[in-house]
């Protein structure tokens, strides 16, 4: 008999059994704690199967209109007035008293784009050119601010760290198409201001937390760390892999309730499998190099391109931050706005038109937004301060009425007053493209069902084609 079957033809001891059992069964106070949420289950979700692998696809609760999503997030808060919400009467009203500071008009002009005329600054023309494919949403509003809680809403629906991220929940209830990549890839080189919490799952079972890849580094065998095993090559991965695969399933037999041992048995099965196929989705240099200069150079520009090669690959959600920090956040000069603006929006446009002429656009939500806007008076001299009352994001692609705009704020840009749409309506639109209900989505922990919208949203039905 080999090592391997005098191992598998011991008598099974699992940890919590020789926690148990050693030292009076102490350990099993400390384990107790860490395992409480895992007891919480799934309720009236798309994924509350029960059993098998928790990223396989599940059914969603009606059709579909997108099957994945692409979030590029302009961290920091990019100004709604300089860029997709033109305001002739801030000219008027220059320099008069206003909420704030003295009211400032946009050092940017505005062009009409496309067969739909919608006025897009200069700041943009690239995307521009794309405007009849996107839907413009002028009449955001969120509820503080500030970074971090703003972070944390337009991410989790909660001002609250820590909730499941919006990636999380979509993950959760529809798993993911490719089993041999994470389900919700996060791409930013750094971190923004609150980081990982970000793209937490919370007290959603672990593997449906984002995949942090910080994109300032190409280098395919680089990019996601921890895969590779430099003292072990593949067929001696797979045998031991293999060895504590069979020693999982016999402890899950044990206690076929307990989801999160399962979630743990396919995320370690997933990582052997990503070392051959992460290495190959990350490595751009496999492009044209038409379509690499089409996407342009720098971090953002390989980030669409990573991005475009991941849906195209089947994972769900990818999320792109713009940068580290908070780039976007122009106190000090609004000109700042043109450096930003310069690195995102050529490698935009050439995402939508990228997955429009392989025709995934159709099946691949794209957003575009920060976590607010600023506002439409002077900070100092040239900057402009957060603003939360009114701001604008746009969407494309996925089920979306391209060439539109959506939503109002006032003659100033100060409020948001016409088809207001808070983050909470947001997350249910999205959620509804992607075949899911927001408010059956939900998750029983600490003795309540928790979703991504609360007790919020509504879904503008709208802006879906």
């Amino acid at each position: 008999m080999n090592d391997h079957q005098a191992l598998t033809h011991l008598p099974y001891l699992s940890r919590r059994h020789m926690l148990t059992q050693a030292a009076a069964g102490f350990g099993m106070v400390g384990l107790a704690g860490v395992c409480a949420s895992e007891q919480e289950s799934p309720s009236q979700s798309p994924s509350a199967t029960g059993s098998g692998n928790p990223l396989t696809p599940k059914p969603s609760h009606f059709m579909p209109r997108a099957k994945h999503v692409i979030f590029l997030f302009m961290n920091g808060g990019p100004s709604h007035v300089d860029t997709f919400d033109p305001k002739p009467e801030l000219k008027k009203q220059a320099g008069l008293p206003g909420p704030g500071g003295k009211f400032m008009p946009s050092p940017f002009a505005f062009q009409r784009y496309g067969e739909s005329g919608i006025p897009v600054s200069e700041l943009y023309p690239h995307v521009g050119d794309c405007i009849d494919d996107i839907c413009v949403v002028r009449s955001m509003y969120t509820t503080t601010p500030n970074h971090e809680p703003g972070l944390f809403m337009m991410n989790s629906g909660s001002q609250q760290p820590i909730r499941p991220s919006l990636g999380s929940w979509v993950t959760y209830g529809l798993g993911t198409e490719n089993q041999n990549l994470p389900g919700f890839v996060v791409l930013c080189p750094g971190k923004p201001v609150v980081g990982p919490a970000l793209w937490s799952n919370s007290f959603l079972p672990g593997v449906f937390q984002g995949t942090h890849v910080n994109n300032s580094s190409i280098d395919p065998a680089r990019v996601i760390g921890h895969l590779k095993n430099a003292s072990l090559g593949g067929p001696s991965q797979r045998r031991l892999l293999d060895l504590m695969q069979q020693m999982n399933q016999k402890h899950f037999e044990q206690r076929p309730q307990d989801l999160q041992l399962e979630a743990r048995i396919q995320s370690l099965e997933m990582a052997y499998r990503m070392q051959s196929e992460a290495q190959e989705a990350f490595d751009i240099s496999r492009e044209s190099e038409t379509t690499r200069t089409q996407y342009g150079s720098g971090e953002f520009a390989n980030g669409c391109l990573i991005a475009r090669r991941l849906v195209e690959r089947g994972v769900r959600m990818v999320q792109l931050y713009y940068g580290s920090g908070q780039p976007w956040d122009a106190h000090g000069d609004i000109m700042d706005h043109r450096r930003d603006a310069l690195k995102s929006d050529q490698p935009i446009a050439a995402l939508i038109r990228d997955l429009k002429s392989r025709g995934l656009l159709d099946e691949t939500l794209i957003v575009w937004g920060g976590e607010f806007g600023r506002t439409p008076t002077a900070q100092g001299d040239k900057g402009r301060n957060h603003h939360a009352t009114g701001f604008s994001m746009w969407l494309a692609g996925g089920g979306i009425r391209g060439g539109m705009t959506y939503g109002a704020t006032d003659d100033l840009g100060v409020k948001a007053v016409e088809n207001r749409m808070s983050v909470h309506d947001l997350h249910a639109t999205i959620l509804h493209l992607m075949g899911i209900d927001h408010e059956r989505l939900t998750f029983r922990y600490s003795g309540r069902d928790f979703r991504l919208t609360d007790v919020h949203g509504n879904v503008a039905r709208e802006i879906i084609a």
